[in-house]
């Protein structure tokens, strides 16, 4: 597998598993507030919640990380010219604009202070 794949699949995990602790902090929050009952928990219909939460937690992120790039390249904190974008350091979304670079397998530069 090409690295640039597995990176594009790492970042595709990485929103999936923040999306998966999400999900268990409401399920968390289900058992304390509402009168639901553990079983529920083990349900079909709860599982393919779950999934769709997680699904729907990762196409959120992809939107965040790729509004923070169009962002990041109009105020000129990420330049898209060249091979590589170049991510400035003092970048305030630096964090989901690498994320949206990882999903979308494009390479990019980390400038330094």
């Amino acid at each position: 597998m090409k690295p640039v794949t597995i990176d594009m699949l790492r970042a595709h995990l990485l929103a999936a598993s923040l999306s998966a602790m999400g999900t268990e902090v409401l399920a968390l929050l289900a058992l304390l507030v509402l009168p639901v009952c553990q079983q529920d928990f083990s349900s079909t219909s709860f599982q393919f919640l779950a999934l769709a939460l997680i699904a729907s937690g990762v196409v959120v992120m992809r939107k965040f990380a790729h509004t923070a790039f169009d962002l990041a390249i109009q105020s000129h904190h990420a330049t898209p010219a060249g091979r590589p974008v170049l991510i400035e350091a003092d970048c305030p979304r630096r964090w989901f604009v690498v994320l949206h670079l990882r999903f979308t397998g494009r390479p990019f530069v980390l400038a330094g202070h």
